[in-house]
């Protein structure tokens, strides 16, 4: 756990100072990091009106939204600075910078991380619900991650009606885990459906399995050790099907429009079985439960 301090309201000239070093001297007491954490919405307005009034001074040469964001590169570093000055170690600091916009996101922590070493929290603030949300988080911090830009993330979301905080953590996951940076759960790549793939069949099995790998992730962690680089397909039909499940630990490819109702499986690259029949899910699905359990638990402990 890390305290949070934000520079923009902590106070107001002297009092601000003695606050703001009242929570580092508790955190220095208590052993904990801080993050400081500079929001657009709450900016230090002294420190945006001196930059301001500078700029205006030299002709204009920034626009306002540039001053702004050095505004915000200037209040975390001048803060970082200031904690190390009353005691903190500069291991114990995060700098954070809460930005909208996904440019300013990016160029905000561009600057951070040329002007400081400190470890830097990402995030897009007021992303927005839904898809508009993910991409716009996902588009900010991809950009910067893909750089060596971030040590830790947040993906901020608006939820649903009655929804929760999960989707969150779980787009975050998934956004390091498509980069290639970490593995949480096992990868199911799945088609995206064309005029071969009149049924649903393939869409649902894909959603089942995805479902039920994420469910069971929290045992399947400690039982089955290395189980989250796993990689199942789920293919729509059999033009490009077969190629493609070829390319992952365990794949199907199920029939299309007005092919034979057969689905082949491929197991570490090679054709393992035919599937035909009304259980042709089922039947994948035990086959992944069976797979998993080969290589990844007592099987492969056995073999060994």
């Amino acid at each position: 756990a890390k305290y949070r301090i934000n520079p923009g309201n902590v106070g107001f000239k002297d009092k601000k100072d003695r606050q703001f070093a009242a929570i580092v001297e508790m955190a220095i007491k208590y052993d904990k990091p801080v993050r400081i954490g500079v929001n657009w919405g709450s900016l230090d307005q002294e420190l945006l009106t001196r930059l301001m009034d500078e700029n205006q001074a030299q002709g204009f040469p920034l626009t306002a939204q540039e001053v702004t964001r050095e505004a915000i590169v200037q209040s975390a570093i001048l803060s970082a600075e200031m904690a190390e000055e009353i005691g903190l170690g500069r291991d114990k600091i995060i700098l954070s910078a809460k930005v909208s916009g996904v440019q300013d996101l990016i160029a905000v922590y561009t600057e951070l991380a040329t002007r400081s070493n400190h470890a830097l929290h990402l995030g897009l603030t007021e992303a927005g619900m839904g898809t508009k949300g993910i991409v716009a988080s996902s588009a900010a911090m991809g950009i910067l991650l893909q750089q060596g830009i971030g040590d830790t993330i947040r993906i901020s979301l608006t939820p649903e009606p009655n929804g929760d905080r999960t989707r969150e953590v779980q787009v975050s996951q998934e956004l390091l885990q498509t980069m290639g940076f970490r593995q949480f759960v096992p990868i199911v790549a799945a088609c995206p459906g064309c005029g071969r793939t009149t049924s649903t069949v393939f869409q649902e099995l894909a959603q089942n399995i995805q479902a039920d790998l994420r469910k069971n992730m929290p045992v399947w962690r400690e039982k089955y050790p290395g189980v989250e680089n796993l990689k199942v397909a789920v293919m729509g039909c059999i033009v490009n099907g077969p190629g493609e499940s070829k390319h992952a630990d365990i794949g199907i490819s199920l029939p299309g429009t007005g092919e034979t109702p057969t689905a082949p499986v491929f197991v570490d690259g090679k054709k393992a079985a035919t599937l035909r029949g009304p259980s042709i899910a089922q039947d994948f699905e035990k086959m992944v439960a069976d797979y998993i359990e080969q290589r990844y638990g007592r099987g492969k402990a056995a073999a060994e």
